[in-house]
């Protein structure tokens, strides 16, 4: 994995480092490269996740597609993503992801709501 964000500085919330935009790019495993944008990195079950969003040649993503994947810290303190393999792990993972959206859509009602 190798990202845009400055992993030094990184503390796992995007957000806090202006993570807008912050985008790693994954490597396959046929060995081709996709960028994707960082969704959020979220809590299931006492383990990390991370929500990626697969970007096009434009950056955007037209199908709403994600990607899940478990997030973990390297003894040397750098992200490392790992497939989640276990169907129980990936629904409970997908039922969190699900939750955090639904946190960010309301979060974002909020704001608009505040402004008008």
């Amino acid at each position: 994995m190798s990202n845009t964000c400055d992993e030094t500085k990184c503390n796992g919330d995007c957000a806090s480092c202006g993570g807008e935009g912050v985008t790693v790019t994954l490597t396959l495993d046929d060995d081709s490269t996709i960028e994707c944008a960082i969704i959020g990195i979220f809590d299931a079950n006492n383990k990390e996740y991370i929500a990626l969003l697969p970007l096009d040649e434009d950056g955007k993503n037209t199908d709403g597609e994600a990607f899940l994947y478990r997030y973990i810290t390297s003894p040397l303190g750098s992200p490392q993503l790992e497939n989640i393999d276990d169907d129980e792990e990936y629904e409970a993972a997908s039922e969190a992801f699900d939750e955090m959206l639904d946190s960010m859509e309301y979060d974002e009602l909020v704001s608009e709501e505040k402004l008008n």
